[in-house]
C-alpha cells in the first residue's frame, strides 16, 4: 500500500536505531561513559580493573559504618540534625572526578597509622565547607555564597573531619577486632579548570581508584554529594580484612556420645540373720496384747522464746571535750606546717561573653566592655576562690588593691 511500510522495513528501522544508539554510548563523553559499564550483579568496571559485587559490597559496609560514626559526631559539632544515606561504590578515574563534581571543592586527605596501611581522601563542595565552618563558629550557616575560603575555613574542616574520621576509626576498631589509629587530616582547595593533575594531589589518583559516594543532609542547609577515594590496593586490602572478620568460626566436632554401659543385675535382698530379728517386746503391765499403745507426747511442747525480750537500754558514748585552742585558729598548733604554701591571688577586674565570630575580629585597638561599672569594687579571688573585695590604688609604678571587704 501507497505511504506504509512494510514490518520488515519497520524492522530494518528499529535495528538501526538499536545500532545508532549503542554507538552513541561507545562515543559518549559522559563519566558513566569513561568508567565503562558496570558488569553484572553490582560490581564496577574500568577497562581491565574490576571490583566484584562482594568487594563493593563489603566496602559499601566499612564506608557506611564509618560514615555513621561521622554523622553523630558532625551532629554534635553543628548542632543540627546530619544525615548521611548509603554508600554508592564504583570504580572511577581523575577525569571521571572532574566531570562529576563541582568546581571548585575542598580535598581532605587522611592517612592510617595503625592497624591499616593505607589512605583515603574525602571531597566536600566549597559551599558545604563554608556552610559547616559557619555553623562551628556560631553563625547560622546562611548567605555563605559570597564568603571567601580561607585558611580559617580549612583549618576548621580539618578539625570537624579529624574529630569525625576519629570516631571512624572507633568504629572500624569494633567491626575489624584490632586497634585501628589516624593521622591529623590535611586539606587542600583544589579548583579543577586550572587544569591540575590529580598525581599532583596524591599519587594514587593518576590511576584508577575506588571511589564511594554519600548524599549529606544538614537541615535544610546542604543536600549535596561527598565521596570518598580509596587507592584500589588499599580497598582490596579493606575488603579482604572484613570478610576475613565477618567469616564465622569453624564449627567443633560434635562430643562423642557415652557407649551404653551393660545392665547389672538385679540385686536380690538379704533377710537378716534370725538373731538380729526383732523379737516381740512384753505390753506394759496392765495391758494385753492388741490394744492400742498410749500416744505419747501428745501434749503440745512449749513454745521457746515465746516471751518477748527485755529491752536494751542504749547510752550514748561520752567524748572528751577537746582542749581549746589558744591560738583560735581551728587546728592552730598544726598551722605552721603549711604557712610556706604559696597561693595565687588574682584581682579580676570584670567579665564579659563573645562569640567565637567576636573573637575572630579582635585587633589591636579592639574595646571590650566588661560587666563592671567605673568605680565598683573589684575581685580579689585566691587560687580560683571569691574571697574578698577591694578598691584599686596605685602604689609608685605599680598597681595594688586595698581590701575593702571580706567574703565568707
Amino acid at each position: 500500500m501507497d505511504g506504509m511500510l512494510s514490518q520488515d522495513e519497520i524492522n530494518a528501522l528499529l535495528n538501526g536505531m538499536d545500532v545508532g544508539s549503542d554507538s552513541g554510548a561507545d562515543s559518549g563523553s559522559s563519566s558513566d561513559a569513561d568508567a565503562g559499564a558496570a558488569p553484572e550483579a553490582g560490581g564496577s568496571k574500568v577497562g581491565d580493573v574490576e571490583l566484584s559485587a562482594m568487594e563493593c559490597d563489603a566496602i559499601g559496609e566499612v564506608a557506611n559504618i564509618s560514615m555513621g560514626s561521622s554523622a553523630t559526631t558532625l551532629y554534635s559539632l553543628v548542632n543540627r540534625k546530619v544525615n548521611i544515606t548509603t554508600p554508592t561504590v564504583t570504580l572511577a578515574t581523575w577525569e571521571n572526578v572532574i566531570a562529576d563534581y563541582e568546581k571548585p571543592c575542598v580535598f581532605i586527605q587522611i592517612k592510617y597509622t595503625v592497624g591499616l596501611d593505607g589512605s583515603n581522601i574525602l571531597v566536600l563542595k566549597q559551599h558545604d565547607v563554608l556552610v559547616i565552618t559557619d555553623l562551628m563558629m556560631g553563625g547560622d550557616g546562611q548567605n555563605v555564597e559570597d564568603t571567601e575560603l580561607n585558611e580559617l575555613h580549612l583549618s576548621a574542616i580539618s578539625e570537624a573531619m579529624n574529630q569525625m574520621m576519629g570516631a571512624s576509626a572507633t568504629s572500624l576498631s569494633t567491626m575489624l577486632g584490632k586497634m585501628i589509629d589516624i593521622s591529623p587530616p590535611e586539606a587542600s582547595q583544589v579548583d579543577f579548570t586550572e587544569g591540575k593533575q590529580g598525581s599532583e594531589i596524591a599519587e594514587f589518583l593518576g590511576g584508577t581508584f575506588a571511589k564511594i559516594a554519600f548524599r549529606m543532609q544538614i537541615d535544610d542547609l546542604v543536600d549535596s554529594t561527598i565521596m570518598q577515594l580509596y587507592p584500589l590496593d588499599f580497598a582490596k586490602d579493606l575488603c579482604n580484612v572484613f570478610l576475613a572478620s565477618q567469616s564465622p568460626e569453624p564449627a567443633q566436632a560434635p562430643a562423642p556420645e557415652p557407649e551404653p554401659v551393660a545392665p547389672s543385675a538385679p540385686v536380690t535382698p538379704v533377710a537378716p540373720p534370725p538373731e538380729m530379728q526383732a523379737m516381740p517386746q512384753a505390753p506394759p503391765d496392765g495391758m494385753a496384747y492388741g490394744q492400742p499403745m498410749p500416744q505419747m507426747y501428745a501434749q503440745p511442747m512449749p513454745q521457746m522464746y515465746a516471751q518477748p525480750m527485755a529491752p536494751t537500754n542504749v547510752t550514748p558514748a561520752q567524748f572528751q571535750n577537746l582542749a581549746p585552742n589558744m591560738a583560735g585558729i581551728p587546728g592552730g598548733e598544726n598551722i605552721g606546717i603549711i604557712m610556706d604554701v604559696p597561693l595565687e591571688v588574682t584581682v579580676e577586674l570584670g567579665r564579659t561573653s563573645k562569640s567565637i565570630s567576636e573573637i575572630l575580629d579582635f585587633a589591636p585597638g579592639t574595646i571590650l566592655e566588661l560587666d563592671k561599672i567605673a568605680g565598683e569594687p573589684v575581685d580579689v579571688l585566691v587560687n580560683g576562690k571569691f574571697v574578698a573585695k577591694g578598691e584599686v590604688v596605685v602604689i609608685e609604678e605599680s598597681f595594688g588593691v586595698r581590701v575593702t571587704e571580706i567574703i565568707k
